[in-house]
């Protein structure tokens, strides 16, 4: 956790679980402080205040409320009124498919639309450059090609109605079996 202050008592595996979720966050480009109260959230029985999670993590409360901020731009917690209490509260999205299906729609948009557009940009340079050697601009056109399959990928797998793509998951290698087997040049 970042700031080690006085923090409330958790249960010893949701306070394991936050760690790792902080852990994988880390690992995969997200601040640890955000994925750590996204995972609080994620387990919290009922919506919790910036002053409970900072209290509860052990947090410093401005950056508790940097990461609510973020947090709340992914989509993946939301603001909920609570009759009385004039206060912020937040929770999480509990469904699972929903939170994989927002973290995929944020790294698409942050990470695959702007290679694609960088991607494109270079192979249309580089087709107009006789000081490309033809080897780079085979890889630039490969590399786009890929690239535009993942995106399509990902774009056709929003329109597969969830219990479709629950049973495409679980087939996995048996569809494999299916297929051609060896590598294709």
């Amino acid at each position: 956790m970042t700031e080690i202050t006085a923090k409330r008592k958790l249960p010893a595996v949701v306070e394991r679980f936050i760690l790792h979720w902080g852990d994988m966050g880390d690992e995969w480009g997200v601040n640890r402080s955000v994925s750590q109260i996204h995972g609080l959230l994620y387990l919290a029985e009922a919506p919790m205040t910036a002053e409970d999670i900072a209290d509860t993590l052990g947090m410093a409360r401005s950056n508790v409320s940097n990461s609510i901020k973020e947090l709340l731009s992914w989509g993946l917690i939301r603001r909920v009124p609570i009759l009385g209490d004039r206060r912020d509260h937040f929770e999480a999205e509990a469904d699972i498919w929903e939170v994989a299906a927002k973290i995929a729609a944020g790294r698409k948009e942050r990470e695959i639309d702007p290679a694609l557009a960088a991607l494109r940009a270079c192979v249309s340079d580089a087709a107009d450059d006789p000081a490309i050697s033809p080897l780079a601009s085979k890889r630039l056109k490969e590399m786009l090609t890929f690239t535009e399959l993942v995106d399509r990928w990902y774009t056709q797998m929003l329109n597969v109605p969830r219990p479709r793509l629950v049973a495409l998951i679980k087939l996995g290698e048996k569809i494999v079996s299916f297929l051609p087997t060896g590598r294709a040049k």
